[in-house]
């Protein structure tokens, strides 16, 4: 084996998640998972600091991903506009053909408790990094907070709708649905 193998970290998820799938998270070791990549423990260990965080390697780039686009809307957005057509932007550059996989990632999560909570941790830290870009929009504490916690509702929403209807809608086309639904639910009947 070479000393330096290209794209180690893609290769250690798509072996993790293969052998998560096949024989469950809590069966899985780590040796198992660089075996069948091809990898040595050490390797995994360079890139992963538990079998866990294999399965949610994408999800600590996401809220630098999503600060990064809401600096990037126009100033006049207001705040559902930002979410509205922030995250179908998401949907399109960063989750295109990513269907089968968060299929089989939900599938991984749902079952184990330990999972279910570190996704938990995940919406917290999107909701958080939401709520700071709200702010450097200029968003007062409460509208940052509420915006944020819509956004995350709405993403979560959105994908799990996406998995549900096995890719008959777009990721992006579900978002903005999801998010019309959410204006409608919020209208007040006096309006």
């Amino acid at each position: 084996m070479s000393r330096w193998q290209p794209d180690a970290a893609a290769r250690l998820e798509r072996a993790a998640l293969e052998l998560f799938v096949e024989q469950g998270f809590a069966d899985t070791t780590v040796p198992q998972i660089t075996a069948r990549a091809g990898l040595t423990t050490r390797t995994f260990f360079r890139h992963y600091p538990d079998k866990r965080e294999v399965l949610f390697a994408f999800d600590e780039q996401l809220p630098g991903i999503v600060a990064s686009l809401m600096e990037g809307l126009p100033a006049s957005y207001t705040p559902m506009e930002v979410i509205t057509e922030g995250l179908p932007i998401i949907a399109t550059t960063q989750l295109a053909g990513a269907l089968e996989y968060l299929t089989t990632h939900r599938a991984v999560i749902e079952s184990d408790p330990g999972l279910q909570e570190r996704e938990l941790r995940k919406h917290s830290m999107l909701t958080e990094a939401i709520r700071e870009g709200f702010l450097a929009r200029g968003e007062d504490e409460l509208t940052a907070a509420l915006g944020a916690h819509l956004a995350v509702t709405v993403f979560t929403v959105s994908i799990t709708r996406w998995i549900d209807l096995v890719g008959t809608k777009s990721l992006s086309e579900i978002m903005r649905e999801t998010a019309v639904a959410v204006q409608q639910i919020t209208r007040s009947s006096d309006d």
